[in-house]
């Protein structure tokens, strides 16, 4: 088994578009009107599906707000330079919401992002997790 995809469902697909694609550098890897259904997908990414997992942005035409509740978190990404990272962020129009730091009671070096619909996207610098990123993915969720 394999991770696919993880779908957020978003209620401006341009918009959503522009902050994944243009601030965030993913590709649009398809995209599909669904009539029938009054929605469209669109899968975005930083390669080719058959080897990486995905984001499908879902649209429900006419929907324009989701309640993202308390349960849902983030998606993270792995940054080679944060500091810069966060800096491009900004100067492209994305919202940076937690500036680059050491994550509370750990080393990881953390930041966090906010796209257009209000979800989360943690920036994690590659190299400073410690002797497991999992571990502390899993410190960080107790010490929230």
């Amino acid at each position: 088994m394999r991770l696919l995809h993880t779908m957020l469902r978003v209620g401006n697909l341009e918009e959503s578009l522009k902050f994944y694609c243009d601030i965030l550098g993913m590709k649009l890897l398809r995209r599909k009107d669904y009539p029938g259904g009054e929605f469209t997908l669109a899968f975005v990414g930083y390669g080719d599906e058959s080897d990486n997992t995905v984001l499908e942005l879902t649209y429900s035409w006419g929907k324009e707000k989701y309640d993202l509740g308390d349960a849902y978190g983030h998606i993270a990404l792995g940054v080679d330079d944060i500091y810069a990272t966060c800096e491009e962020v900004k100067k492209r129009g994305g919202k940076v919401t937690r500036e680059p730091g050491p994550m509370k009671h750990g080393t990881t070096v953390i930041a966090f992002i906010e796209d257009p619909d209000g979800y989360k996207v943690e920036l994690i610098q590659l190299g400073t997790q410690g002797s497991s990123a999992q571990n502390e993915t899993n410190q960080q969720l107790v010490n929230k």
